[in-house]
């Protein structure tokens, strides 16, 4: 039995620059973060041929192409698994719809699991460039990638999507103490709506060619706050946050909407400097920026929502259970 360990995520800025539509003509940048909420994957041997995959339903079926669950299915595909496996996937929180890089967190610990399984553990590398293989090549799901790559490295990361596809991986330059100091600023909230992220990020693509210099700002910011976070001047986050979300609201039409845009500005008024909605929009989590000592009042005026207490999580997916019989 094989049991993986992958973190979500929450991205700070950049977002939209990692689309290939985007990057293959101007490169982008992305500044995003693993957090301590995490999918398990279990994979182990079956006594018969046949495939048993457990998630919100259970699956037993005779041959691959038979299963539902269409990124389990691709990556047993991938990995040239067959038969003869049982599979689980399980989460800390409801992620789907979440804005938390849910889908690509599941693949990524699907394709180390069933390569550990196999004995051909991969690295890092290969694990996010096959997840956005079986996301974006083979399901055609409208994603960028940088889900991929923060669920695969994990870390505070900074990373840059070439013209060339090639993708560079670059940790933050913090220390423990400015980690947790940037931790104790940061708070979730679950703004009660879940929705599929298609929706809103087909939209997106579309809007890639006439929203150029929009993409181009926020990438700008993205390096802006890296350079901000590693000079330690970390308020200067909340605001570029702030500043991100009003260009990001102009990508799609249902990037926001007066439900949110009222839980944003209670959340301005009693002390957020910024903030944004997690992953495409639309929905999920509501990430801001607050100074400790206005946390409280903060709680009080989004006291209708749901928070989510997280910290920052330094490692990527792993192996966290490895057990094979002699």
């Amino acid at each position: 039995m094989i049991i993986t360990q992958t973190p979500l995520r929450v991205s700070f800025l950049g977002g939209g620059t990692d689309f290939r539509e985007y990057f293959m003509h101007e490169e982008g940048w992305v500044l995003s973060c693993a957090i301590d909420k995490y999918i398990y994957v279990t994979i182990k041997e079956r006594y018969d041929d046949r495939i048993r995959v457990g998630y919100t339903k259970t699956e037993l079926v005779d041959d691959l192409d038979q299963l539902e669950h269409e990124l389990v299915r691709e990556c047993l595909r991938k990995t040239g698994i067959t038969k003869r496996v049982e599979i689980a996937t399980m989460a800390d929180i409801p992620s789907e719809g979440s804005g938390l890089g849910s889908s690509s967190t599941v693949t990524v610990g699907l394709l180390n699991a069933m390569y550990t399984y196999l004995g051909t553990p991969k690295e890092p590398e290969t694990l996010a460039q096959e997840a956005c293989e079986v996301e974006i090549d083979i399901l055609g799901k409208p994603i960028g990638v940088q889900d991929q790559y923060i669920a695969a490295y994990g870390g505070q990361r900074f990373i840059r999507f070439c013209r060339s596809g090639m993708v560079h991986v670059e940790r933050l330059a913090l220390a423990p103490d400015q980690m947790r100091r940037l931790n104790r600023h940061l708070m979730l909230f679950f703004t009660g709506v879940t929705r599929k992220s298609s929706s809103v990020l087909t939209e997106q693509v579309q809007n890639i060619s006439s929203r150029l210099a929009v993409l181009d700002a926020m990438k700008r910011l993205a390096v802006e706050a890296r350079a901000c976070l590693e000079a330690g001047e970390f308020d200067a986050l909340g605001q570029l946050l702030d500043e991100g979300w009003q260009l990001k609201r102009q990508m799609a039409s249902r990037v926001s909407n007066g439900s949110i845009d009222e839980l944003y500005a209670r959340a301005r008024s009693a002390g957020a400097l910024g903030g944004k909605i997690t992953g495409a929009g639309g929905g999920g989590y509501l990430l801001l920026y607050v100074p400790p000592s206005r946390q409280d009042e903060v709680r009080a005026a989004l006291c209708m929502l749901s928070e989510l207490p997280f910290n920052l999580e330094i490692d990527g997916t792993k192996v966290i259970f490895n057990y094979r019989r002699s």
